[in-house]
């Protein structure tokens, strides 16, 4: 009779043991399933900064194709905006040295474009103009298939440093770090509204963004974000 027992108190532990089996790989499976959709909706193109932008209604997205041909000397010194739009821009801390500076607009569903070369700083058109008082809003690869973009050490970025923009007419406007926030992508999407405004209120100020973090190739993208603002300290005639 004990042996039975004994025989019967197996049988059901290994059931049980199957049904907790079952249990934790549906469990997994749901959650795999949950984190495949949720980058893909998150994700564009592989480095791309998806978050979302305008008063949380739009995303920042890269070009399809970028370009790691380097920016030539000639190519900096002739490069030309109207005299109230930005031109360059330079973060020593982090080896950016006149960077040229495009204008972007919305592409694909209303997101944020970014310029095709690595090496260049994109500024969305709609934000503020250097000298206006708003917040200018600007993004920039963090790198290419093979090689670092513009924007690769932005994460790195320190309160206290220096962000140089030179405008069209050649006056320089420095603005100085106040914060510099790594974020996932479901917090930077949330932050994005602070991105688009000015830290301290009534100054001027200016909000770079990029990749950062681990890339994943199930994703194609970075898994974090460095969004980074910076208030206004001085006005120079270059």
């Amino acid at each position: 009779m004990s042996l039975k027992i004994r025989s019967f108190s197996l049988s059901v532990s290994r059931v049980i043991g199957v049904i907790l089996l079952t249990a934790i790989a549906i469990c997994l499976i749901k959650v795999f399933i949950w984190e495949q959709t949720y980058y893909s909706e998150k994700e564009g193109t592989i480095r791309n900064p998806v978050i979302n932008a305008i008063d949380n209604s739009t995303s920042v997205e890269e070009s399809a194709e970028l370009d790691e041909t380097p920016i030539t000397e000639s190519q900096i010194t002739e490069y030309t905006v109207a005299s109230d739009k930005p031109r360059y821009l330079t973060i020593p801390s982090i080896g950016v040295n006149k960077a040229r500076i495009l204008e972007i607009g919305l592409i694909n569903d209303n997101k944020l474009d970014a310029p095709v070369s690595i090496y260049d700083v994109g500024w969305y058109r709609d934000s503020s103009k250097p000298g206006e008082g708003g917040t200018l809003l600007m993004d920039g690869h963090n790198g290419g298939p093979t090689t670092a973009g513009v924007f690769k050490n932005l994460d790195s970025l320190a309160v206290g440093d220096q962000i140089m923009l030179e405008r069209g007419d050649g006056v320089i406007f420095t603005y100085e770090v106040v914060e510099n926030n790594i974020m996932n992508l479901e917090d930077a999407e949330n932050y994005m509204s602070s991105m688009v405004s000015s830290p301290i209120s009534g100054q001027e100020s200016l909000s770079l963004i990029t990749c950062a973090g681990d890339w994943t190739n199930t994703q194609h993208t970075y898994l974090s974000r460095a969004m980074v603002r910076a208030i206004l300290v001085s006005q120079t005639n270059n």
